[in-house]
């Protein structure tokens, strides 16, 4: 097959060259990268990272294919893939696609061949910036920041019900900001109902649902533009046991008066340690946002800092102090990742069971 040259022109200036997978979509962005040695399947179908343009630092993508399992959503999200070397012979029992497979199925546009490491280190140098994949160099990026209304983009739009296969031990809601399957199969697992709502689901919607537990789910950019929804979340977990991961995290705490601030250049992989600040106990997580609580905010009155990132000290995990209402910047369904934090659930889980419980383990 005839290569096409294709280049990534960034905000920075700089233009790098690489080859098309598929066809010559040409796509704007934010610039990411994610470090993680695998997961690029569940990278492309994660709607947190809608809007963006990831990286993936891994030389070697696409290796064991995709298959039916590893969606986190139904298509591809990401604005584009940059990779250096793609496999077109992936072997794994599972494998039903390659990904020269997705980029035409999903007229999806991924630039291969690119030097993935000069372009992280532009990345991490300058922290803000954005790309345009193109067929034509000398082109600049068309957008400089991401939506105020992405959310709204990749959230459901009217309430979606999932049955446990058992008897369900409880009802739990998830307020999708970006949600990921794998956080509603996790809940399936655990003999949990689940109804997906909207972003911007009311209080008394919650309740004529009769849930019994709120998870307040991950999603893309900035926690900022959904600080109008702060007085309703705030009455949410007010009423409801309540979980909150990744953006849920950092809306949580701007609910009750605390602020976010934006990292250099994020958190994504599957190798981030974090510390249990009670135990001491250090897990390693999968992680994927560009911006964290900031710790002068929170009050000492409110909340006490559960995890903490081993690296940079930026705050990983809050706890209520009275009320059963806990969330982690991390991904305790850890997929793709290691599964050290799944406590979390399970003692999310049991406040939901125990309605009234005011205290984690």
């Amino acid at each position: 097959m005839e290569e096409t040259k294709g280049y990534l022109m960034l905000s920075t200036g700089d233009i790098l060259e690489g080859v098309w997978l598929g066809k010559t979509t040409e796509s704007d962005g934010e610039m990411v990268f994610n470090t993680a040695m695998t997961g690029y399947q569940e990278v492309m179908t994660d709607p947190s990272y809608a809007g963006q343009i990831v990286t993936m630092t891994y030389p070697l993508i696409g290796n064991y294919g995709f298959n039916a399992q590893d969606k986190e959503s139904h298509t591809p999200f990401i604005h584009g893939l940059v990779i250096s070397t793609p496999c077109e012979t992936p072997a794994h029992y599972q494998a039903t696609q390659t990904l020269q497979d997705i980029a035409d199925a999903y007229n999806f546009p991924i630039l291969a061949q690119v030097d993935t490491r000069r372009l992280t280190k532009i990345i991490r140098q300058h922290g803000d910036v954005y790309g345009k994949m193109t067929k034509t160099p000398g082109a600049v990026p068309d957008k400089a920041k991401v939506s105020e209304k992405i959310v709204e983009k990749v959230s459901v739009k009217q309430e979606q019900f999932h049955q446990a296969e058992g008897p369900p031990a409880a009802h739990v809601a998830i307020i999708d900001y970006g949600y990921k399957h794998s956080i509603r199969d996790m809940l399936l697992e655990n003999n949990c109902d689940v109804t997906i709502f909207p972003f911007d689901t009311t209080l008394e919607e919650l309740q004529k649902a009769k849930v019994d537990g709120v998870l307040l789910s991950n999603g893309p950019g900035d926690p900022k533009s959904l600080a109008y929804l702060a007085e309703e979340i705030k009455r949410i977990a007010d009423f409801y046991p309540t979980l909150g991961i990744c953006l849920g995290h950092q809306l949580l705490a701007l609910a009750f008066g605390g602020n976010t601030m934006r990292l250099p250049y994020g958190h994504r992989g599957s190798n981030h340690p974090v510390q249990h600040l009670p135990s001491g106990k250090v897990s390693i997580t999968s992680q994927n946002h560009g911006y964290v609580v900031d710790e002068a905010s929170i009050s000492q009155s409110l909340w006490n800092i559960l995890y903490s990132n081993v690296n940079d000290g930026s705050v990983e995990g809050l706890q209520h102090c009275s009320k059963p209402i806990m969330s982690v910047q991390f991904h305790p369904e850890a997929h793709p990742g290691p599964s050290d934090t799944y406590d979390v659930f399970e003692q999310f889980l049991n406040s939901v069971r125990n309605r009234g419980v005011t205290a984690y383990a």
